[in-house]
């Protein structure tokens, strides 16, 4: 399998992300810089992955949005590429227009960062198969504004096709419907707030986050 990770200005789980693909999958793992406009040919997954793109400055994922890689990840996503964004990756493709809905503050409007514990709402996708017939994992959240929202309309959308992947057993940001993940309708582009990549091996309390990635390389 080869992955990429994008790598924004801000971004602080690029290296967190690459470590974990590699040990969960043993896939070739290229980093690539925002300002790249091209990605490298025969990919498998791209990663987006947390920490504070741009600062955080505009909205969250606003201004990463608008990278010039972001077009050579709209064109991958499009030709049916699986993409993977984790914290402020989900809030880029949201920005981006790749997935719907936005991330808004926390409802407490304080950062959050713990373990947290996730049904698996859908375990046939490409990002969680490998789940089998696991339906609550454990990862862990970093975030201020995590808060997932759409309106009704799309959240109805979401639910009846089956696009709400992950959804907390406690909610801890105010997120619509306790919705930790969603897929987009061709089911190949992931948005999750919780991060795989710190919980793919037992010495870091749970190692669940390595089927999310093992998922996608059986899927390759």
């Amino acid at each position: 399998m080869k992955a990429a990770v994008v790598v924004f200005p801000g971004s602080n789980c690029d290296r967190d992300c690459k470590v974990a693909i590699e040990r969960s999958t043993g896939a070739e793992v290229a980093m690539v810089w925002h300002a790249e406009s091209e990605l490298p040919k025969g990919l498998d997954l791209i990663v987006l992955p947390g920490g504070f793109s741009y600062g955080d400055y505009l909205r969250c994922g606003a201004m990463a949005a608008q990278s010039p890689v972001m077009r050579a990840v709209a064109a991958e996503a499009a030709r049916g590429v699986a993409v993977a964004g984790i914290c402020n990756g989900f809030q880029v493709l949201c920005e981006a227009g790749l997935l719907p809905g936005a991330l808004l503050r926390n409802e407490a409007l304080k950062y959050v960062c713990k373990a947290v514990d996730l049904d698996v709402v859908n375990g046939q996708t490409r990002f969680t198969a490998a789940y089998a017939g696991q339906r609550q994992v454990t990862m862990t959240v970093g975030n201020g504004e995590g808060n997932f929202f759409a309106d009704e309309a799309t959240l109805d959308v979401l639910e009846g096709e089956g696009r709400v992947v992950f959804r907390y057993r406690d909610n801890p940001n105010g997120s619509s419907r306790g919705i930790a993940g969603i897929v987009n309708e061709a089911g190949n582009v992931i948005g999750l707030m919780p991060h795989p990549d710190r919980a793919f091996e037992p010495e870091l309390g749970s190692a669940d986050g390595a089927m999310f990635f093992q998922s996608v390389l059986a899927s390759a």
